[in-house]
């Protein structure tokens, strides 16, 4: 696995931009402040940031039209079974990898929602590489190095109550692996910081 884990004490190790090894380097975490994001939903009104503070967070880039596109099933029962417990899933649709969301925000949206059931928050489309990132991406590259940008559609990220980077996972990890469940299953173990943002 091309997994890379973020070390919860406050330090984590930067990725190397070459090669996808990791580096001795080590930087201070900041504490993502989900309300600092512009997070316009995919149905035109924002997701609200309070929905997200203080609960673990998947973050997946998406797409309609990939060979992981399969994975919206698997990240739905993901949501079933932990929303409960402060689990939101949150799809990003972005056509940055082999143009493969090529539709309008309402095209997927109803593809989501009649082919895969699909109600947990998604975002209108983005970009997620490069400099136009969207800032939750590029807060993602901040603590983890170049390595972490996603490399195709489905990449996952973890983002723990306290508003930090807890871990990511490449988009051949399926959303029922259990690197990741048991990743979730800690993450929501945890208390959120009462320092979060």
């Amino acid at each position: 696995m091309f997994r890379r884990w973020v070390a919860a004490s406050g330090l984590i190790a930067m990725m190397a931009a070459a090669g996808g090894a990791g580096a001795g380097a080590g930087a201070a975490e900041t504490a993502l402040d989900w309300s600092a994001l512009p997070l316009p939903g995919i149905d035109g009104a924002p997701v609200p940031p309070e929905t997200l503070r203080g609960k673990v967070v998947l973050v997946v880039n998406t797409a309609s039209f990939c060979g992981f596109t399969r994975q919206y099933e698997g990240l739905e029962k993901l949501w079933t079974r932990y929303r409960d417990r402060g689990l939101v899933v949150l799809g990003v649709p972005s056509n940055d990898f082999g143009a493969q969301e090529p539709g309008s925000n309402g095209t997927i949206k109803d593809f989501c929602e009649t082919t895969y059931g699909i109600d947990f928050p998604i975002l209108e489309k983005q970009t997620v590489r490069g400099d136009g990132a969207h800032p939750l991406f590029r807060w993602i590259v901040a603590q983890a190095g170049s390595a972490a940008r996603p490399q195709w559609n489905f990449h996952k990220y973890l983002v723990g109550r306290d508003g930090h980077l807890a871990g990511w996972y490449p988009s051949s990890v399926e959303p029922d692996d259990a690197s990741l469940t048991q990743a979730i299953e800690r993450a929501l173990a945890a208390p959120p910081r009462s320092t979060q943002s």
